[in-house]
């Protein structure tokens, strides 16, 4: 229990020092190695097996650091930055301008931007069948959707809040934790995916759509919440208008080489982004009658964009990572799976047990997949000792880790989100937290009537 309490306690003063304005990449940079080195001090293991050790505690904390630059800052971390960078250029070029102004006409019959948030999420949700990373969808959306969604008058946080969510419910019947979830539930993956979690889920968006429809109107009413809806006729659009389709590129291409659409060509969003900018580019060199060199000038803003997305999201993605793992190393999530072995309860309550410590460990780490893997490995055998269906521990379980992410403001989708929209996390976390447990309580209820307990 003391590395429980040890990991309590550092994560009660990261909460504080971030409120209290400390730069959130320093104090999550901090609090991990700190925690990494009281680890080695107490005995326990510094560094995850996929990383070999240097022989000496300290620098093995070091060693992590540099781990998560290269891990997080080559891979999801150049995802950002290129979408980032997108998003720059676009801006640059004028293309969010015509977006805005093309998309503002029918729109405007809907008169709440809070029925536009709606559609947005249910929008957004759509995608995650496409883009399964969490993360990744996030920053997609913040630079598509984002730049439309506050032009039309929905709040910068609660646009933010739109980016961060559609992940929290689990819709595609193809990710990694569904999969393994339907091995642990002893079903068959269309079986499990379609026939138990789909249901739970659909009534889930539903609700959260809802629950965010009503706390982000309160939020904004109560806080005094500018909103930046721009009267249409002042945009300047010096583009062409189909300008307009530019910004789509990543998200067209997503769906258009996910390996099904076109058999025997699949891209991954790496590939995509730099082509959607040779694209960009491309066209906008034709529209500018061939001047090359103002094609390259205006490419600046690409990489200006790519440089700014490092120094506000990455290092922070990096920071959380680091704090993740030292979460991880000293114990404190198998302190949590302790608690779980040892709870002797009903059926009943040992799923509400099981799916609290799942939301409390995705909300200390950041992490929905880390928590989720950790604890579905007890279900099959609790299940078994109980006479239950492991289905009805493991889908509230399931849909927990990535709700509780969603509220996490270590989390990799809320720290991207959040840098890429200039707010806090804590502000994002605000914004998802009432849809969240509203998600959470439907997710529950939806297990106990569409789920047999019984084995």
């Amino acid at each position: 229990m003391l590395e429980l309490l040890i990991g309590l306690v550092v994560t009660i003063a990261v909460g504080y020092f971030i409120v209290k304005g400390y730069k959130a990449a320093g104090v999550l940079l901090t609090a991990g190695i700190a925690l990494l080195l009281i680890t080695g001090l107490i005995g326990h293991t510094v560094l995850p097996a996929k990383v070999a050790s240097t022989g000496n505690m300290v620098t093995d904390a070091l060693e992590f650091v540099k781990y998560m630059l290269q891990y997080r800052g080559g891979g999801l971390g150049m995802q950002i930055m290129l979408l980032c960078g997108f998003a720059s250029y676009m801006t640059h070029i004028g293309a969010n301008n015509v977006v805005v102004k093309q998309f503002s006409k029918p729109l405007s019959v809907i008169k709440s931007p809070y029925a536009l948030l709606v559609a947005a999420y249910i929008v957004a949700c759509l995608m995650s069948l496409a883009v399964s990373s969490a993360t990744g969808l996030g920053v997609l959306l913040m630079a598509t959707l984002f730049p439309m969604m506050t032009a039309m008058g929905i709040s910068r946080p609660a646009a933010v809040a739109v980016c961060a969510s559609p992940a929290a419910i689990i819709l595609s019947p193809t990710s990694g934790d569904v999969v393994i979830a339907a091995e642990k539930s002893g079903l068959a993956l269309d079986v499990f995916a379609v026939q138990t979690v789909l249901p739970v889920s659909i009534c889930a968006i539903i609700v959260m759509a809802a629950a965010a429809f009503f706390w982000n109107k309160y939020l904004d009413q109560k806080e005094n919440t500018p909103m930046e809806k721009i009267d249409v006729s002042e945009i300047e659009a010096n583009a062409p208008a189909f300008y307009a389709a530019l910004p789509f590129l990543p998200i067209i291409g997503v769906f258009l080489f996910n390996g099904r659409t076109i058999p025997g060509l699949q891209l991954d969003i790496y590939t995509i982004v730099v082509g959607s900018i040779f694209v960009g580019a491309l066209v906008d060199y034709v529209v500018k009658k061939f001047d090359g060199e103002k094609t390259l000038e205006d490419l600046d803003s690409c990489y200006q964009g790519m440089a700014e997305a490092f120094k506000g999201v990455v290092m922070l993605l990096v920071a959380a990572g680091v704090f993740a793992q030292g979460l991880m190393s000293i114990g404190a999530i198998d302190n949590l799976i302790g608690l779980a072995e040892a709870a002797g309860a009903g059926g009943i309550a040992l799923m509400l047990i099981l799916t609290g410590l799942t939301v409390a460990a995705a909300i200390a780490t950041g992490s929905g997949n880390a928590p989720f893997y950790a604890f579905v490995e007890l279900a099959p055998s609790l299940a078994a000792k109980m006479g239950l269906n492991p289905a009805f521990l493991i889908i509230p379980m399931l849909q927990a880790s990535n709700l509780g992410r969603t509220i996490s403001p270590v989390s990799g989708v809320v720290v991207a989100t959040s840098g890429m929209g200039k707010i806090s996390p804590f502000e994002v976390v605000k914004r998802t937290s009432v849809p969240v447990i509203c998600g959470l309580i439907t997710v529950i209820f939806g297990t106990l009537v569409l789920v047999p307990m019984a084995a």
